[in-house]
């Protein structure tokens, strides 16, 4: 399976298995998602368990928190990350709180999927990356997969936890993993990446990253579909790079990266967000404050630029090999 097919058949197992998963959101129902990710889950499970709904995401975020409340656990798409900011005061205000506030009487268990960066030439308003604003919030769990076994399995894990997740998927790996240098195909890179995904129920659990490739000389952090431009990176120099894909960047998996950060001396961060408040600013301090004493140079960041989403200039703006290959021989040069 590519990852739109792992995502539509983890949605698939769900709804088979409970009766109280619901999935609705713009476009999801009739026409099966704008990136196809529902295709036929209406026709299998009718259109008051699948169902299209306005373009209102403040309207869609409210409604399943209630719906969370009231017993459910409905997975909500925003067509895209970029038009989640109408639903921001409901996610952090009261989805985010909702358990702490009632005193664990109340929970939000709602799944909240959009796709995610940039890379099909979207524009401004259908490309970003807005996870950084996420982590700062305490009460929400912010997942971003790399390739469609654990976009599967994270998913599942996802819309079964009781506390609302964020579920952000990157739009340049929905159709098959590539080598880091704009779309061009590439076999896949783990045994995951490409085709071998379980039909059943699987789960991924949140929190927990996973080492994509070993290596003793660098350890470099990513997620997402920069965990692909940072293994091409690797590919294309002589450093033995350790590469962790984080999975979840919230709760984040400290104990992974403190262990390979210790074994290797030396960090470099990628990520396809803006560099200021990005997620990448709160990894680096983390690794600070519990490896200092193991760091044989600075820690390194490799991040998309402080500018408003470039369109003209996309394939400049994303972190590539070339640019993440220079940041790991400055940190190595440290």
């Amino acid at each position: 399976m590519n990852m739109v097919q792992a995502l539509n058949s983890a949605m698939d197992v769900l709804l088979k298995n409970d009766p109280n998963v619901l999935v609705f959101g713009e476009d999801v129902g009739f026409f099966g998602g704008v990136f196809r990710c529902t295709d036929g889950l209406q026709q299998r499970y009718s259109s008051q368990r699948v169902f299209d709904a306005p373009i209102a995401e403040g309207g869609l975020i409210a409604i399943a928190i209630g719906m969370g409340a009231y017993g459910l656990r409905p997975i909500v798409e925003c067509q895209f990350a970029d038009y989640i900011y109408p639903g921001f005061d409901q996610i952090v205000s009261e989805a985010a709180r909702l358990r702490y506030r009632s005193g664990g009487e109340f929970t939000s268990p709602i799944t909240i999927r959009s796709p995610y960066g940039g890379g099909i030439f979207g524009g401004q308003t259908h490309s970003q990356s807005p996870e950084g604003l996420f982590s700062h919030v305490c009460g929400i769990k912010t997942v971003i997969p790399s390739n469609p076994y654990d976009a599967k399995g994270l998913l599942i894990s996802a819309v079964e936890d009781d506390d609302p997740v964020l579920f952000f998927e990157p739009k340049r790996l929905y159709n098959g993993p590539f080598d880091g240098h704009h779309d061009r195909p590439l076999k896949p890179w783990t045994d995951q990446a490409g085709a071998d995904v379980p039909a059943g129920h699987y789960k991924v659990p949140l929190g927990k990253a996973a080492i994509i490739r070993e290596g003793s000389d660098l350890t470099i952090l990513a997620y997402g579909t920069m965990v692909h431009v940072a293994l091409t990176a690797t590919q294309e120099t002589e450093i033995d790079a350790e590469i962790i894909d984080l999975r979840t960047i919230l709760p984040v998996d400290i104990e992974t990266i403190e262990e390979s950060v210790k074994k290797t001396g030396r960090c470099l961060i990628v990520h396809e967000a803006t560099r200021t408040g990005g997620f990448g600013a709160e990894l680096s301090a983390l690794v600070q404050e519990r490896c200092f004493h193991h760091l044989e140079a600075p820690i390194e960041r490799v991040t998309g630029w402080d500018t408003p989403y470039p369109h003209t200039f996309e394939w400049q703006y994303f972190p590539g090999p070339r640019r993440v290959g220079k940041g790991m021989r400055k940190v190595m040069a440290g």
